[in-house]
């Protein structure tokens, strides 16, 4: 099944970038209930490995390095301000002014590199922690200093912009964001506004860090005694590991235990979002949007049909989605379906993945991409770029991140499952995504939008599990894998989009000048859940403790983030299928999306790749697909 990951997120395009925005996508995102967190045992000796543990001196050689990195980078801001009221005089000081502030966003994106990938590996560490919360300092005030750029652009003008591109091609890896600035003029604040709210960026953000240092290292979990006499601590990772145990009275006892005690936290979670969402729609009021929906949109140019459509055609796909689950109750034997049996898997598979196996499936599966993206993935994936096994004190879940002219790093806490290895495809396809556009663009323009970020992962998951079903040499194992692709597209389109709709649901009800808290959050949860899984159908149960699941979604702090999870799985869904038919020219078509990085808009970027993500179609082929998966299964299953 997709592992959705957390994936930090600088603003390359340093210029003009909402500071509250770019505060949320700073914020350290853990993961949740679909991911694989760092276990409380410490880590197996073989597996400290140099192999499996990454290399940051290609950043910076050593610890005291990154310190004289951040305060150079400290000292060249106030440099910055010397170039207030020059970038209309000609074009050559305009292209000097750019380039000398993309050198200082560059240098402060490796400062937050650096610190993050540490960060992230011990977040008990506290030289690491004190390390990330400088380096988030650090990105406020570089936002704070060049928040004066986007007001005297617009000042300029776009006919004098214009003609000042002509004239100097030195401009032209910085027309894309002088263009995007000069769009946004209804909405860019005073230069003295835009500077205060940067300057607020980490208080703004701080509910997030708050999120995750409960979730992650205050809460003391219960211990529960399993049937054959163990005792386990019911942390994140027993709930990730134990939620998929065979005996059904293991999970509900899980179940019951771990939401039980996350929803004793609701009434501080309550107060976390609400903040968060809060920061959000009045940023959005600030700025002259109607929504805060249209306010995240509109920093990618993305039609708010896009949200809005998605939303619609996966309710309409709900059909599928509970043929899917009274599928899994016939397949595991069940007089009813309950939410905690949605994880175990359909059909058992004796079979472990290797880090080395993770990595050879995967360059098999993703042949039909073609030798130049082969021969990237087989050097890249040979170096010591990868945090690979879970350890004490280790965040959860996986990511992709890097800095421009390095390789990207991948954050993983492999288990040697099924799991594992899918997220190990996904994980490096966002690392392909990133190597690709930044071998084919300038810094400017190599960093793709969020909306874009998750296609390529998405992609090569589908090509892993066709790889996969094609090579399965028994009816079980071909089950199994059709299994996991379902179970894929239930987590990736159909949860991602229930989620989409709760944040459309709470920024709708404060938008109304309604109150929230943790108990109308739930309520709002509670309501989705059961739509979704067919509560009122008879489908599937679901008890209202588990209702508490909202509070335990770091996403929810990168507001209108997780849709794009759903519009990626149906690029995905979409461009996997075109490459399996459609041979070199598709392939380069796929390609070409990826190398075009950051510029162009992504909604036409697709849509000149044959992809229009305002209409039904993408949608209705993805549940098309599903339809056909379970038909699969159950041709299989009758023989």
């Amino acid at each position: 099944m997709t592992q959705y990951h957390h994936r930090p997120h600088f603003a390359r395009r340093l210029l003009g970038a909402s500071a509250i925005a770019l505060a949320a996508a700073l914020a350290p995102l853990a993961s949740a209930a679909a991911q694989q967190p760092a276990p409380a045992s410490a880590e197996a000796p073989a597996k400290t490995d140099p192999r499996y543990v990454w290399d940051l001196t290609p950043i910076f050689k050593d610890d005291a390095s990154w310190d004289a990195a951040r305060k150079q980078a400290l000292a060249d801001l106030p440099s910055l301000d010397t170039l207030k009221g020059t970038l209309g005089k000609d074009a050559t000081t305009l292209r000097a002014a750019m380039d000398r502030m993309s050198k200082v966003g560059h240098d402060v994106e490796r400062v937050l590199v650096y610190a993050y990938l540490q960060y992230s590996t011990d977040t008990r560490n506290n030289e690491y922690q004190e390390r990330w919360s400088l380096a988030q300092a650090l990105s406020a005030q570089a936002q704070a200093a060049t928040a004066w750029v986007s007001p005297e652009v617009q000042g300029v003008g776009a006919d004098k912009i214009a003609s000042f591109i002509k004239a100097d091609t030195g401009l032209t890896k910085h027309a894309f964001r002088l263009n995007d600035i000069l769009r946004l003029k209804a909405h860019t604040l005073t230069p003295e506004t835009e500077a205060a709210l940067a300057a607020l960026g980490p208080v703004l953000g701080s509910a997030s860090n708050t999120y995750s240092a409960l979730a992650n290292a205050d809460i003391d979990w219960p211990e529960i005694t399993l049937p054959d006499g163990t005792k386990r601590k019911v942390n994140q990772s027993a709930y990730q590991s134990l939620r998929q145990n065979e005996d059904r009275a293991v999970r509900k006892l899980v179940f019951d235990t771990f939401w039980t005690k996350f929803g004793q936290y609701t009434t501080t979670m309550g107060n976390t979002l609400g903040a968060a969402v809060q920061t959000g729609t009045i940023d959005a009021k600030l700025r002259g949007y109607p929504t805060a929906v249209a306010a995240s949109l509109a920093n990618n140019d993305i039609p708010e049909a896009v949200y809005r459509t998605l939303v619609a055609e996966a309710n309409k796909g709900l059909p599928t989605l509970h043929r899917y689950f009274k599928l899994r109750q016939k397949m595991l034997k069940l007089p009813d379906l309950y939410y905690y049996d949605i994880y175990p898997s359909l059909i058992s598979l004796d079979k472990k993945f290797t880090l080395d196996e993770s990595r050879t499936l995967t360059l098999a599966a993703v042949k039909p991409l073609g030798k130049e993206y082969g021969d990237m993935l087989a050097a890249l994936t040979a170096k010591r770029t990868m945090h690979v096994y879970p350890s004490e004190g280790k965040d959860s879940g996986a990511y992709h991140w890097g800095s421009y002219g390095l390789d990207p790093y991948i954050f993983l806490n492999h288990q040697d499952d099924y799991n594992s290895m899918s997220t190990y495809a996904h994980e490096w396809g966002h690392g392909m995504h990133s190597a690709l556009a930044s071998k084919t663009q300038p810094y400017e323009l190599a960093n793709y939008s969020l909306f874009m970020a998750e296609i390529a992962s998405t992609t090569n998951e589908m090509l892993l599990t066709d790889y996969l079903v094609t090579k399965a040499k028994t009816k079980e194992e071909k089950l199994f894998y059709l299994g996991q692709s379902l179970e894929g597209l239930r987590g990736t389109f159909f949860r991602q989009t229930m989620f989409a709709e709760f944040e459309l649901a709470t920024h709708d009800a404060v938008e109304r000048g309604e109150a929230l808290s943790g108990s109308k959050m739930k309520d709002i949860y509670c309501g989705l859940l059961k739509k979704y899984h067919g509560d009122a159908e008879g489908v599937m149960k679901i008890d209202e403790k588990y209702c508490a699941e909202w509070a335990f979604i770091p996403h929810f702090y990168r507001p209108f983030y997780v849709f794009q999870y759903a519009t990626s799985i149906s690029a995905g869904t979409y461009f996997a299928e075109q490459i399996s038919k459609g041979g070199a020219k598709a392939r380069d078509n796929y390609l070409n999306v990826l190398k075009a990085g950051g510029s162009e808009y992504p909604y036409p970027l697709l849509k000149k790749a044959g992809l229009d993500m305002a209409t039904a179609a993408p949608y209705q082929a993805l549940v098309r697909r599903m339809d056909a998966t379970i038909d699969q299964m159950e041709k299989l299953l009758a023989q």
